[in-house]
């Protein structure tokens, strides 16, 4: 589903004409929330989460905070929902056995690096990820979803688009009120798409911590990212983004064919993006998220642009962190 440009205006008769379908949305999950009991764990549990339907940047997220903590000696797993896979979980991803059409593009990802779950019900895979060894737990979204308790939310803003018109969905793009969501959260983190871009757009009544970073590009496997000839494969909610990035990184771009988030490509859509990228004498590039949509065929022939988080303060981060245990029983 593609974002209808009106989320992203100043609020008008269309938003207008919706605002009473977006108070029983914000209704509905005010009377969720009040009325779930969450299961709380005997270990962390982080939530990275975002307040606006479509892509913010919580995956890279995820993947920097547990490789930070792995670093420091903790068995981290990730917790998804496993949007657009069959598998309702709790399941431990295996990469050798599971793909996108299993438990989703997102976890597949997160699985390269580490013990990764995926369950719809998120109590249930945040137990048997405890039950498996995990001594954290990192989720990739959910700031919504009242059944397992967290202990630090952070919430992923894109500058860029910052909260759109400000409506709860289908007036605007926000999952719930903006200050609800903000009510429940820890910190926030503006994660832009290029360097150079506005770092954060303004938000009501937040007194926590305000992280701010970049997506930035890996080297690709082979050759490198100033002056190669790029044409663009992504299904993702905002393509644009990584466009952005790869500009940012040097990269002449050439054209760009995207997808919906979560698309499950053809062959033949495939194909025609790999036919694209040779008319014009460039490289097809798509995103580390859209190599488990792809066929094996045309994602062997894709260079695989992969992205971090590069923070402005890293060490605003590890703070926001220091409370979590280490190895042992003691804090950092």
């Amino acid at each position: 589903m593609k974002a209808p440009d009106f989320w992203y205006r100043a609020a008008g008769a269309r938003a207008a004409l919706l605002a009473p379908a977006s108070g029983a949305v914000a209704a509905a999950g005010r009377l969720r929330r009040r009325f779930t009991p969450p299961v709380r764990l005997p270990v962390p549990v982080i939530c990275v989460g975002n307040l606006t339907v479509g892509g913010s940047g919580k995956t890279p997220v995820v993947r920097d905070l547990a490789t930070r903590l792995r670093a420091w000696g903790l068995p981290v797993a990730t917790l998804s929902r496993g949007y657009g896979g069959r598998l309702t979980g709790p399941v431990r991803v295996d990469p050798d056995r599971h793909g996108a059409a299993d438990v989703g593009d997102e976890p597949v990802l997160l699985a390269a690096d580490g013990v990764a779950w995926v369950a719809r019900d998120r109590a249930a895979g945040g137990r048997a990820a405890l039950d498996a060894g995990a001594a954290a737990i990192v989720m990739d979204d959910g700031h919504q979803n009242p059944c397992l308790a967290k202990d630090l939310s952070i919430l992923v803003v894109d500058p860029a688009a910052g909260f759109g018109n400000g409506r709860v969905m289908p007036a605007g793009p926000l999952r719930e009120p903006l200050r609800d969501g903000l009510a429940r959260a820890q910190a926030v983190a503006f994660l832009r798409a290029r360097p150079d871009a506005a770092d954060r757009v303004p938000i009501p009544a937040f007194a926590g911590p305000v992280l701010t970073g970049y997506t930035a590009l890996e080297p690709p496997a082979t050759g490198a990212w100033p002056g190669r000839r790029v044409h663009v494969l992504a299904g993702i909610a905002r393509p644009g983004k990584v466009v952005d990035s790869l500009a940012a990184a040097g990269a002449e771009i050439t054209g760009l064919s995207a997808y919906p988030d979560h698309h499950p490509y053809t062959e033949t859509e495939a194909m025609a993006a790999l036919e694209h990228a040779v008319a014009q004498d460039a490289d097809l590039v798509t995103t580390a998220k859209d190599v488990p949509r792809l066929p094996p065929a045309i994602a062997a022939s894709a260079v695989v642009a992969r992205i971090r988080v590069a923070w402005d303060a890293p060490q605003a981060v590890d703070r926001l962190l220091a409370w979590l245990p280490q190895p042992g029983g003691h804090g950092r």
